[in-house]
């Protein structure tokens, strides 16, 4: 889909249609609508006076016969209450009105980059939550359809932000240009993800990583199963022993000429690309879902790809441990002790709890950097699930500092975190009898126990970990998110990499 900046008046562009948006109440209409009411003598007042439209969050409302408006049709989107709207309603609404749009097989529309005008945010901010939303509203995943089906499907092959002078059409463009790289980027994530696991194996994800590289001046290194033995990634290895499918460590390096920090930034992706749960097998009910254990490091790759396109000024690097673990006669088991890569003995009380140990090695790697600061992104616990639900990912760490830049970016891009306790009562739980801790404590706290056994690898460099289980796959269709893999993480990440030398 091509995305274009034009300068002009509303009224008076022509276009199949344009999308606004109201707010619910009597003085609802403003911004663009406003524009359009005043150019259409009072075409969309009428409406609202009569009771057709209410301006509720995301419903729609089409108008055929625009007199005094150069534009064929005109789509009301409503934004809801205005004290309640938010960027996040703004990609919602944009969302909606584009589907609505797409759904009659127009191919074409137009939004003023005055959609709407909110308190406290820029015009360059609306814009770029207008383009998220269309974007990432409209993705689908239709790779394995057959050809028949694919010529059916309704598709918009362009759309308009209008800009109503110079200095809005220079801002814009710009805008767009930074929202289509950062929508493109987590469009990666969730292709990587919707990819079934007989596809997106770890080698497959190692090709990704240096398509990536080539394409976008990335450094890439892939260590393969020799060098990951050399160098003593016991817990990766004891997870990919179980696989018929080479485990892959992928390295990606993020580091512009204009690079304001000598010590990186390391992010690690879990990449468990199939999770059967090894030995201590999952239920069968579901499993086909298991393909997504590999979102974090999915969600990595698209980060490193818009951070090379946006040339964010930092030194970033980005480790993706990718492995299957499956029950194969060779796999890990109950009982088992292994060595992992910093020396610490780990006794395997469930097989299960397999990312912890491929993160652990990938943790442990990191240090090697002296980075500035460690963040991961993990599909890691199902406690987290039941914890927080499907919408909100689990954070914890220890640095605060990192963790409020995570909090504040959250706001901002509306992927939702919640900060849970790594405080040191819950360290009892991973005491093991045999080696120096475990990689399970029980059903209590999971989510937790999880955090606290990766703590025990990061050493003393700030680190946050985001247990991603819950908002990584939507099970319906959400208002910018379609059904399947979210790509979630890579806009939370970009905006805090964005933000780093601001805070």
């Amino acid at each position: 889909m091509k995305i274009q900046v034009k300068e002009g008046n509303i009224a008076a562009i022509k276009d199949e249609i344009i999308m606004v948006g109201i707010f619910e109440g009597k003085d609802g209409i403003k911004a663009a609508a406003r524009s359009l009411d005043t150019a259409s003598a009072g075409m969309i007042s009428e409406i609202v006076q009569r009771g057709d439209f209410k301006g509720e969050l995301y419903k729609t409302f089409l108008i055929h016969k625009t007199q005094g408006i150069a534009a064929r049709r005109v789509l009301i989107v409503g934004l809801g209450k205005e004290k309640d709207c938010t960027l996040e309603k703004v990609r919602g609404a944009t969302s909606s009105g584009a589907r609505f749009i797409r759904d009659m097989g127009i191919k074409h529309f137009l939004v003023p980059g005055n959609f709407v005008q909110l308190s406290d945010i820029s015009s360059s901010d609306t814009v770029k939550a207008i383009v998220e939303g269309v974007c990432l509203g409209l993705y689908s995943f239709k790779q394995f359809k057959t050809k028949n089906e694919k010529r059916q499907d309704k598709e918009i092959k362009e759309f308009t932000i209008l800009a109503e002078g110079r200095n809005e059409y220079t801002t814009f463009k710009k805008a767009v240009s930074s929202a289509e790289i950062l929508s493109n980027a987590v469009k990666l994530a969730r292709d990587l993800v919707n990819q079934p696991a007989n596809k997106a194996t770890p080698g497959y994800l190692a090709q990704t990583a240096q398509a990536l590289a080539k394409q976008y001046g990335l450094k890439v290194r892939i260590l393969d199963i020799r060098l990951i033995k050399k160098l003593g990634m016991g817990c990766f290895l004891s997870v990919a022993q179980g696989s018929r499918e080479p485990a892959q460590f992928i390295i990606l390096e993020h580091k512009p000429k204009n690079v304001l920090h000598a010590h990186p930034i390391v992010l690690i992706g879990k990449a468990v690309t199939f999770d059967s749960g090894g030995i201590s097998l999952k239920p069968p009910q579901g499993m086909e879902r298991m393909k997504d254990d590999m979102a974090g490091g999915a969600a990595v790759l698209g980060i490193m790809q818009a951070a090379a396109q946006l040339n964010i000024p930092l030194y970033v690097v980005g480790l993706i441990p990718a492995t299957e673990n499956l029950p194969d006669g060779a796999a890990l088991k109950p009982g088992d002790i292994i060595t992992s890569m910093s020396g610490k003995t780990v006794e395997i009380i469930t097989t299960d709890a397999e990312g912890r140990l491929i993160l652990a090695d990938a943790l442990t790697y990191a240090t090697r950097y002296q980075p500035e600061a460690i963040i991961d992104l993990a599909t890691l616990t199902g406690a987290c699930v039941i914890a927080l639900g499907g919408e909100v990912a689990g954070l914890m760490g220890s640095d605060e500092g990192l963790l409020d830049r995570l909090k504040q970016a959250s706001k901002v891009t509306g992927e939702k975190v919640w900060q849970l306790p790594l405080w040191d009562e819950y360290a009892e739980l991973l005491k093991s009898d045999s080696a120096d801790i475990k990689n399970a404590g029980g059903r209590d706290a999971g989510a937790i126990t999880g955090g606290m056994f990766l703590k025990e690898f990061a050493g003393k460099i700030p680190w946050a970990h985001i247990d991603i289980a819950g908002p990584v796959w939507a099970e319906k269709d959400k208002p910018y998110i379609p059904k399947g893999a979210t790509g979630f993480g890579v806009r939370l990440i970009v905006n805090v990499l964005e933000n780093w030398v601001k805070m």
